[in-house]
């Protein structure tokens, strides 16, 4: 698992929501919600989070 410091994770910002990350084992979550309700997060691979929108995983919003 990479952790990442917390330096660097609060300057970070999801690239799709403008909302700031929090690391959950091996991906940043976003904190804040796309139009639809949906999660955005985002894979930390050998130690650099991959912040590219279309690599993003979208995790839908819970009826």
């Amino acid at each position: 698992m990479s952790n990442l410091s917390a330096q660097l994770t609060a300057q970070l910002r999801c690239p799709v929501t403008g909302s700031t990350l929090v690391q959950h084992g091996d991906t940043l979550v976003s904190t804040g919600t796309g139009a639809n309700g949906e999660t955005y997060s985002y894979d930390i691979v050998e130690g650099i989070p991959l912040m590219l929108a279309p690599e993003a995983t979208i995790i839908p919003a819970k009826i």
